[in-house]
């Protein structure tokens, strides 16, 4: 209902701000279209404001929504990005202020690609694809480098000439395949499949420019990806330049900003290897005239002490030692070779004093009988029995002619 309003008869404000508030009220919900040209959040704060700019116009709105709303968003809102929000307009009657209370943002062109985009990301990183776990170091120096690029592409010329720049000796196998539209997924598969197989082949680097997130789209693509996660040689990832990041960046086992990037992280510098070599060598030497300095200033003070002065005097005690017991062994030995040598002399002549021989030399004399029997007792001989007499040298028979017997 319209208000009847005159110079006589005017409205008060309250008036006129609640007739607002009213046929506001009566708009409801609407879909609207726009740009965020500006995105305001507060910590601690439910509330996110942002102004929403028309893309033709220079026209402008305020919006505000919950923050849990805005966190959610798939891609994250960003200033520029457009959107398309479902919304309450409000009015607040106090300050009389017309903003919208959105309860849905949803992004349209670019910010829906990147929504689906977000949603394969999240995808794979639940299957794990992008775990630092699996990913593969990369080798020190590959004996041959495989390399998919654009054909007479200039990133094929950056990473090949900074190689080389870098090692002379670097070998590229390389495969120029489409890496833009429809054929750039399955071009870049089987060359990724190609180059795997081959076994001196120790990394391969997929590269291209820079360009728009549709131009990027292939290095994406879900297939791609788990090819690359599937390979067994290590790949770098080195599309565009430093702010695009297809998700091959987060599947490929290193990522390198730029193509050049990518060269300086797949061969050592000569240069730097030389200068390392020859730091090395020059610690290593230093390190060994250093021991031998030590060892050298070791032997000179060992040297110079008073038992090395004169050796000999190493010697003259133990020598001297050895002599006194020789000495004494062989007095020892004489002493006993003495004793053993009376011991003997007194047993043999003891020997030759008891033996028969000796007696018989004395004059003693052995008589037996006839029969040989040794005559011990006179009486045993009667007078003319013949007897045997043996003396020192020789023996002669007798005979007893007396038959007195003297005691």
């Amino acid at each position: 209902m319209a208000l009847e309003t005159s110079s006589e008869n005017p409205a008060a404000v309250r008036t006129i701000a609640r007739a607002v508030e009213e046929w506001v009220a009566r708009l409801g919900s609407v879909w609207i279209e726009g740009q965020i040209a500006q995105l305001t959040r507060r910590p601690g704060m439910a509330t996110v404001f942002l102004t929403l700019r028309d893309t033709q116009a220079e026209v402008s709105i305020s919006v505000s929504a919950p923050a849990r709303l805005v966190e959610s968003s798939v891609p994250p809102l960003v200033e520029g990005q457009r959107v398309v929000i479902n919304a309450k307009a409000e009015y607040f009657v106090q300050r009389g202020a017309l903003t919208f209370r959105a309860t849905e943002i949803r992004p349209v062109g670019i910010g829906e690609l990147l929504a689906q985009l977000e949603a394969r990301k999240n995808l794979l990183a639940a299957e794990g694809l992008f775990d630092e776990s699996r990913k593969r170091a990369l080798p020190f120096l590959p004996r041959v480098i495989g390399l998919i690029c654009g054909r007479n592409s200039d990133a094929e010329r950056d990473v090949v000439e900074n190689a080389r720049r870098r090692w002379p000796g670097a070998v590229f196998e390389i495969r120029e395949v489409a890496v833009q539209g429809v054929r750039a997924v399955s071009d870049v598969g089987a060359a990724l499949v190609e180059l795997d197989a081959i076994p001196e082949v120790d990394v391969i680097i997929i590269t291209r420019g820079g360009g728009s997130v549709e131009d990027l789209l292939p290095f994406s693509d879900e297939g791609l990806l788990r090819a690359v996660a599937k390979a067994r040689t290590p790949v770098i990832s080195a599309i565009g330049h430093e702010k695009d990041s297809p998700l091959l960046d987060l599947v490929a086992d290193v990522r390198a900003s730029t193509p050049t990037d990518a060269a300086r992280r797949v061969v050592p510098d000569m240069q730097e290897q030389l200068a390392l070599i020859n730091d090395l060598r020059s610690r290593a030497s230093g390190a060994v005239r250093n021991r031998l300095d030590k060892a050298s200033s070791w032997l000179d003070s060992v040297r110079a002490r008073p038992v090395l002065a004169d050796p000999s005097s190493l010697i003259d005690a133990p020598e001297q030692q050895v002599q006194m017991l020789r000495d004494r062994t062989r007095r020892a030995v004489a002493h006993h070779l003495d004793r053993a040598q009376d011991l003997v002399t007194h047993q043999r002549t003891l020997v030759r004093n008891l033996s028969p021989a000796a007696t018989l030399e004395r004059g003693y004399a052995v008589v037996r009988n006839g029969d040989g029997t040794v005559v011990m007792n006179a009486e045993d001989v009667t007078v003319g029995t013949p007897l045997r007499v043996n003396v020192a040298v020789g023996e002669f028979t007798a005979a007893r002619t007396d038959p007195k017997v003297v005691p």
